[in-house]
């Protein structure tokens, strides 16, 4: 008779070979009652609605929702793909969104299908997915990303709501900035004797001051006699910005977050303190505040240190080996990694109290303090060395996040713009709030982007004068509720005024 280690293992095995046929949304039908019955007890199934389910960690818990996010766009592709074959796509909105590069995870999915039901399914952590029977995008209109089916961008444009404009600017705004030259949308337009979509579109192009291409739509749509009257369908305008041609929709959308978050960051921080010309004064109050930031930084993300521990590492007193106080290798390794980082930190800082350009400095030294923080590691073994080699080789999810990281390959194209748009950047309170929020956004590394967009933050700090400011570990939780908030909703506001609350605060000490 098999053991119940034996039976959890066959039943493993099972799962196993489901997933190996590349499947993500898992059917009832996919797994004996036994088997299903036995994973999901175990936690290695977690149910998404009656008769499918989707792969699950153990350790997570039942309720977490990390599962879910990082499954979420395929498994939708595996359900509308069992339901209705080939005869589905995502609606334009959500067309354009993807095609834009934010694969952020939606509260509600329009889907057009043949033989669509004109309702609503339910999922677990509040999504769901609403089947309409509509038209699908003709065969040239149509295309694939990652197995969904969608509109291609143009045909999205065309086939938009008007309100798409107003709810998802930044997306909108970054499609426009992708087309090379307006003539596959005026010839949609035109096919179809769309007058009244040629004026929002030439509209929408010279909102992004690309005079040329509503130029273009306009005088296209009165050659075939057509009356288009041109109107814009966003709500504000931003700043006209010399445009630049790029072919990367991550970058493209980058850069519209960035000017739009922008307009809405200056007056909400504190005006900077006289800067100091004492750079070393200025550097003795960081090394004051060392232990209470690193216990606070290292909280954040999940470890237990102790202001016993920090300082160990500090004077260099520190045995992490087996037999050693510091057995517990994690932390330890944590806490001495955050020791040599913030080190590097400083010199940082020294440069931008010397007045180097912050933005040069951060792009040229973020990459040190990355290897800083998990040299340790390699040493002990716990990690590879090629670890330390830079920018992550493949996709990250966040836990509870509906944000989904850029993948790879967008990394690193969006790192270079990013240093780029801080660079640029003249108001220090927008370089602190967004060279901190977009480096997390981006999420470059596999681990440490927060510690390392926290040091990012304190250095564009110190270049504007502000003292090295800590966030709470009590204060968690709004922290991430405010990031969460500009990643998915798009609202900066939430997390410039919790820094700006926070900015030369004390932070409480260690007990």
């Amino acid at each position: 008779m098999a053991t119940p280690n034996e039976k959890l293992a066959t039943a493993l095995e099972a799962l196993r070979a489901v997933q190996a046929a590349g499947r993500v949304a898992i059917r009832s039908k996919d797994l004996t009652r036994t088997v299903r019955e036995l994973l999901l007890k175990h936690g290695f199934l977690q149910e998404v609605m009656k008769g499918w389910y989707i792969p699950a960690r153990p350790e997570t818990g039942g309720g977490e929702s990390t599962a879910w996010y990082a499954s979420y766009w395929d498994f939708c592709r595996d359900y509308l793909t069992e339901r209705f074959g080939s005869d589905w796509s995502l609606s334009p909105e959500q067309s354009l969104t993807l095609h834009a590069g934010n694969l952020s995870v939606p509260r509600q999915l329009l889907v057009r299908a043949v033989g669509a039901r004109n309702q609503v399914t339910n999922f677990i952590h509040g999504a769901s997915l609403f089947e309409g029977r509509h038209s699908l995008p003709a065969p040239d209109d149509a295309t694939q990303l990652n197995g969904l089916r969608l509109f291609n961008p143009e045909a999205a444009l065309v086939n938009a709501a008007p309100t798409y404009f107003e709810v998802r600017p930044t997306e909108a705004r970054t499609i426009l900035a992708m087309q090379r030259d307006a003539s596959t949308l005026l010839a949609r337009l035109l096919r179809g004797g769309h007058t009244t979509i040629a004026g929002r579109l030439a509209g929408a192009f010279r909102n992004v001051g690309r005079d040329r291409e509503a130029d273009e739509i306009l005088a296209g749509m009165r050659a075939a006699d057509y009356n288009a009257r041109e109107v814009d369908p966003f709500k504000d305008r931003l700043p006209r910005t010399p445009y630049r041609r790029d072919p990367s929709p991550y970058v493209n959308r980058l850069r519209m977050l960035w000017l739009t978050m922008r307009e809405q960051i200056p007056g909400r921080f504190p005006p900077p303190p006289p800067k100091t010309n004492d750079v070393d004064a200025y550097l003795r109050r960081v090394d004051d505040i060392y232990v209470t930031d690193a216990y606070h930084s290292l909280s954040i993300e999940g470890y237990q240190v102790n202001p016993d521990l920090i300082e160990r590492v500090r004077t260099g007193i520190w045995n992490p080996d087996e037999d050693g106080p510091d057995r517990e290798h994690r932390n330890a390794l944590a806490a001495r990694g955050y020791w040599q980082a913030f080190q590097a930190v400083k010199t940082s800082v020294r440069r931008v109290l010397n007045g180097e350009p912050p933005g040069e400095v951060a792009d040229r030294d973020h990459g040190g303090w990355y290897r800083e923080l998990f040299a340790p590691g390699v040493a002990a073994g716990l990690l590879k060395p090629e670890n330390l080699a830079g920018y992550r080789t493949g996709p990250v999810y966040l836990r509870g996040s509906r944000h989904v990281p850029l993948n790879a390959d967008a990394v690193r194209d969006a790192m270079p713009a990013f240093f780029e748009l801080l660079a640029d950047e003249k108001d220090a309170a927008v370089r602190v709030v967004l060279g901190h929020f977009i480096f997390v956004y981006i999420h470059p590394y596999f681990d440490g982007n927060g510690r390392t967009g926290r040091f990012l933050m304190n250095v564009m700090l110190a270049a504007a004068g502000y003292p090295w400011t800590v966030i709470p570990v009590q204060s968690r939780a709004g922290y991430m509720a405010a990031l969460e908030a500009a990643s998915v909703e798009e609202n900066i506001l939430p997390f410039a005024d919790f820094l700006a609350e926070h900015v030369g605060q004390p932070a409480p000490m260690p007990g």
